[in-house]
């Protein structure tokens, strides 16, 4: 029988220990994060010796290291993160992971036989983003999870030649691809530089802002684990070429778990057998770890059983019920039988508002066993009531086995070690000359004392190789021994022999350092080079009429002519925000209203355009009105087109060759990140001096972009076809976390959910350094219901003109407006 080709399987790891555990289990891959520069900053990376180790235990088997270096780059980080990276690849890793457009030009420049990976947090969802993928020379990116099937093949026909990478398994972020602002915003822990502060994993209450009425409450946004193990073969047909598991902070026995699963799982695929039908439970998945499991959006949409709602922690596996306490033990009925060491969980009927507990088993017997049901006591001095759930939340015997599968592999961290091949040179009456040879370096030595005919012991090939190699813990190993050239029958002292390998190790090391130093000088001056390297160049643009921008983001008709009579210079309005879409009619009028009162005027588009919608979408393109978008994809591909297209802040432009690489994709301007401070935007805009950018200085940032819905969560109703609830029922709903801030959750044109911020920034007090640094365009956005367009329209412009004048700074006139409900963002407060 032929067996079909399957994708590759990459598992991760936080430790060596899971790396052991990956490759025993059957991983071709492995991904993990060293010290530095990667989306997980706590718990989940190794030392550069553990990097190098990895590699060594995976190519000496045939699989490779991928070096997760996935975070967005500040300007000041670019030297020393591309010298970080350069070790890295000195130690043996195969590929970088990486999410910053910037940092992949610089990596080509400095390391061109890298390969690069696109991180998954490239948000990379449809056809034209993955062209830009190929654009920038990236041989595979890891594709949003929120696509489907058909998703994949649209960008597989568009793109071929790009390699697909996909996850299967493991945790799923709830905001779209990874791209969270929510989580820096509220405790300065950005999920873009790998501090993700788990804001999706609390707790919420789903409020009608109109009515007060709560909707709903719960872990609404903590979404299950994927578990796509029914997907498989169709993932594997789209053209996926590499299935990715999730869990880089996930213990080794988890590693080995999973990775055994799926190799297995891939393995039936060769062989065209069929995959575990929908809602089939894999017991060791469910055991290892568990939120409760999603098949993912590759089937379609999901809905309400895509989040946890219950709890966001690691369940475990059901296993039955508590049926009676009898003589300080529990008894419960089970369809698994609970052994000893195992860890158990006891959780309450739906309803009720008891906590749940738990605890390891010491001892237990079984009662009887009858039709897959076993009676079982278990001795106790916990009090659990009848009818509550037995959850196994560890099981023994699983660890267990996950330990042994890869307890044969070496643990210790073997040192680097340099052949020294030798070859001795001699005859009676002269010194013995030695030649050592190592890394292209070569050392020649003669002994002091000469060589004399032996009268007892003589020189033979084992005695030199035995005091030659002792090399002790250098970094140095004794390779080939060449003695022909010298003369049999002769003798030398040991101590003689010892001189000679003390001084050759010496010399060696000296010249090992010389040259490290002169390669990483060279190395230097590359990394300098590159980073001065940089295309000030823009696409060609006409004049300003004012001597700054002032936009004003809208999603209301009203609202945008508030913001043109209090002086914005432009009007940028988003159609997609919120439901209903304004009809394009009444938008073609406003545009042509506008432009008779010298007020320009963009449309915004969605930062997440999924293959199927792009018809319903290019209807609003067609209308040939400039743009705004954080969507890389279309950035490169309108501006390339010579649209007039601003780069809006979700395609995260942190540092000056990212945002050369936006100006050179097609970007007219570029918005720099909102988690930069004002220094930091001042050193990406320098090269510039700040012609070309925009800045977001007041308004609520969209925090996260999900494909799930809580409104039609809440209600159990299907999205995209219960538009009754957000446009006529309820029109305007909050999410409230336990410590009281509160999100409104705009619903926009594709059914997904926008929680913006629930404050506004407000960066008046910054505006007078970043005029001084160059920067001209502001961008205030008004995207909930109710705001003071007007005024604060008009606070800005004040500010603005007598700014443009040399006049008196009016900085406070906004900040008097707001109060204290506003939050000064990042801009003088580092991620």
């Amino acid at each position: 029988m032929q067996l079909k080709r399957v994708p590759e399987l990459l598992a991760p790891a936080g430790s060596l220990e899971a790396v052991r555990a990956a490759v025993a289990n059957g991983a071709d891959a492995v991904y993990l994060g060293a010290e530095r520069f990667n989306a997980r900053d706590e718990g989940a990376q190794l030392s550069m010796d553990e990097v190098e180790e990895a590699c060594r235990i995976a190519h000496e088997r045939g699989r490779r290291i991928y070096l997760t270096f996935n975070i967005l780059f500040k300007p000041a980080e670019l030297r020393e993160s591309l010298r970080f990276l350069g070790e890295a690849i000195d130690r043996g890793i195969d590929a970088a992971i990486v999410q910053d457009v910037g940092i992949v030009r610089l990596i080509q420049r400095v390391y061109p036989t890298l390969e690069i990976h696109g991180s998954t947090q490239m948000t990379v969802h449809d056809a034209s983003g993955a062209a830009v993928m190929k654009r920038l020379g990236i041989e595979r990116v890891v594709l949003a999870r929120e696509n489907t099937l058909d998703d994949i093949r649209a960008i597989r026909a568009a793109v071929p030649d790009l390699g697909l990478e996909t996850f299967v398994h493991g945790a799923l972020c709830i905001s779209y691809s990874g791209q969270c602002y929510m989580s820096g915003m509220i405790s300065e822990r950005s999920a873009n530089r790998g501090s993700c502060a788990q804001s999706c994993r609390k707790d919420y209450v789903l409020t009608d802002t109109a009515t007060g009425a709560e909707l709903d409450r719960g872990y609404l946004i903590s979404a299950k684990d994927l578990a796509a193990y029914e997907h498989l073969a169709e993932i594997a047909d789209a053209g996926v070429g590499c299935l990715k598991v999730e869990g880089r902070k996930k213990k080794p026995e988890y590693v080995a778990t999973v990775t055994r699963e799926y190799k297995q799982f891939l393995e039936a695929v060769s062989r065209g057998e069929p995959m575990p039908a929908p809602g089939t439970e894999v017991a060791p998945l469910v055991q290892i770890y568990s939120r409760g499991f999603t098949g993912g959006m590759y089937g379609g949409r999901a809905g309400r059983s895509y989040i946890t709602r219950n709890q966001p922690d690691n369940r475990g596996r059901e296993l039955g019920v508590v049926v009676g306490q009898e003589r300080g033990e529990l008894i419960v009925e089970v369809r698994d039988e609970i052994r000893e060491r195992d860890g158990l969980g006891f959780e309450p009927p739906e309803g009720s508002t008891s906590d749940s507990t738990g605890f390891q088993v010491g001892e237990v017997r079984t009662l009887f066993s009858r039709d897959g049901i076993h009676r079982q006591a278990i001795p106790t001095r916990v009090r659990v009531p009848l009818g509550w759930k037995v959850v196994r939340s560890s099981e023994a015997a699983l660890l267990e086995r996950a330990r042994a599968s890869y307890a044969a592999l070496p643990t210790a961290i073997r040192q680097r070690r340099t052949r020294v091949d030798v070859r001795v040179f001699g005859s009676a009456g002269s010194p013995l000359k030695a030649v050592f040879s190592a890394d292209g370096e070569t050392i020649t030595l003669r002994s002091e004392p000469t060589l004399a005919p032996a009268t007892a012991r003589a020189l033979t090939r084992e005695t030199l190789r035995e005091q030659l190699g002792r090399m002790g813990d250098t970094p140095f190993v004794l390779g080939a021994l060449d003695d022909a050239a010298l003369a049999p029958g002769l003798f030398l002292p040991v101590s003689a022999l010892n001189h000679l390998r003390q001084n050759a190790i010496e010399q060696l090391l000296l010249r090992r350092d010389w040259a490290r130093e002169a390669k990483l000088a060279e190395r230097d001056e590359n990394i300098d080079a590159a980073i001065a390297m940089i295309d000030v160049s823009r696409p060609a643009t006409s004049p300003p009429p004012e001597p700054f921008a002032l936009r004003a983001s809208v999603f209301t008709l009203d609202d945008a002519r508030a913001a043109a009579d209090a002086g914005a210079t432009e009007i940028v309005f988003d159609p997609f925000l919120r439901h209903p879409a304004p009809p394009r009619a009444r938008i073609t009028a406003l545009r042509d209203e506008l432009a008779a009162r010298g007020v320009a005027f963009r449309l915004r588009t969605p930062s997440i355009v999924r293959p199927e919608e792009r018809p319903s979408l290019q209807k609003w393109l067609d209308l040939g009105t400039p743009i705004l978008s954080g969507h890389l994809g279309l950035v490169a591909e309108l501006g390339g087109a010579g649209r007039d297209v601003v780069a809006d802040y979700a395609v995260n432009c942190f540092n000056q060759h990212t945002a050369a690489e936006l100006f050179a994709l097609g970007a007219r301007r570029v918005t720099v990140s909102l988690e930069l401070t004002t220094e930091e935007m001042g050193q990406v805009v320098e090269p510039w001096r700040g012609e070309g950018f925009d800045v977001f200085l007041y308004g609520r940032p969209e925090g996260m972009t999900i494909e799930h819905c809580v409104l039609s969560a809440a209600f159990d109703r299907v999205a995209t076809t219960c538009r009754d609830l957000c446009v006529q029922k309820h029109t305007n709903v909050t999410i409230t976390d336990p410590a009281g801030y509160t999100f409104p959750v705009a619903t926009d044109s594709a059914c997904r959910n926008r929680l913006l911020h629930s404050r506004p920034v407000e960066g008046s007090e910054y505006v007078p350094k970043l005029w001084a640094s160059g920067v001209r365009g502001f961008h205030v956005v008004f995207n909930v219901a109710g705001e003071p367009v007007a005024e604060i329209v008009r606070r800005y412009r004040q500010q603005l003109d007598a700014l443009a004048a040399g006049a008196r700074d009016e900085r406070g006139t906004v900040r008097e407006l707001v109060r204290s409900a506003f939050t000064r963002g990042h801009f003088a407060r580092a991620v």
